[in-house]
């Protein structure tokens, strides 16, 4: 068998036995849900009348916040990728499978698969929701489709970025303290709750290399009317890449680790 079939291999494997982890509790989907749906509902509830300032270009807030609900969905749940990982590290978890001939890249890959699963789940049930509650998605099927890629893409680069972090400081306190810096100004310093015109001009400047607004931005144009697929590809294009340097990231810290048992 090649190499690359035996790396995919284990990578379903580590993928099955995450599920099965998953399985086993699966109202934990439910309440990871609760953040995103206070969101989607109490933010577009209380800036609903934000469409009225001059300048604000769509005419339903619901359906400008949708799309960055689901990608700050992805970004949050993404985040917290390291912790199992640590958990696996105090338990012995790891040691075991290091003295197995599974491929170590899988342990990485398979916590991905597992975790851009549950993301597309609670994606489907966010764009479910804010439809019910009377969100529009002109982009139709195809462009919902592409704002869940583009949400998998971010909890790629974050998921890896969080088990490499977790390689490295092995304590949870020093990984919710890293992750919580990160994720709330990232957050905040996006467009997901305000038009960028609108915006402060140092933040217009910040939200230009953030990836979390490239996310934001580019799923909103994606589910629009008239969508501009070359800015969509572009910026899909932009978080593939940064997702490529996480993953490297992510694997030297392991072999790092490695190297220190």
């Amino acid at each position: 068998m090649s190499a690359a079939l035996v790396y995919a291999r284990d990578s379903r494997d580590q993928t099955v036995r995450h599920l099965r982890a998953l399985w086993r509790q699966p109202w934990w989907i439910v309440v990871t849900l609760m953040q995103p749906i206070i969101w989607l509902l109490l933010f577009g509830a209380l800036f609903e009348k934000v469409v009225e300032i001059p300048g604000f270009t769509s005419d339903n807030y619901l359906t400008f916040l949708a799309p960055g609900v689901v990608v700050m969905t992805a970004l949050f749940a993404s985040g917290w990728a390291g912790m199992p990982v640590i958990e696996d590290l105090e338990r012995g978890v790891m040691d075991r499978f290091l003295v197995t001939p599974v491929r170590r890249g899988s342990l990485i890959t398979g916590r991905l698969a597992q975790g851009a699963i549950s993301m597309l789940i609670q994606s489907v049930i966010i764009v479910v929701l804010a439809l019910i509650v009377g969100a529009t998605f002109p982009g139709g099927v195809q462009g919902v489709l592409a704002l869940f890629v583009l949400a998998t893409l971010l909890g790629t680069i974050f998921g890896s970025l969080s088990i490499g972090m977790a390689l490295i400081v092995r304590h949870e306190e020093t990984l919710i303290a890293i992750v919580t810096g990160i994720t709330l100004p990232l957050t905040f310093l996006s467009t997901a709750f305000m038009q960028k015109s609108l915006m402060p001009g140092w933040m217009r400047v910040v939200s230009d290399a953030n990836p979390v607004n490239w996310a934001i931005e580019a799923g909103r144009e994606a589910v629009s009317a008239g969508t501009d697929w070359a800015f969509v590809a572009s910026r899909a294009g932009f978080l593939l890449a940064l997702a490529i340097v996480c993953g490297a990231f992510a694997t030297r810290a392991f072999r790092a680790y490695q190297k220190s048992v």
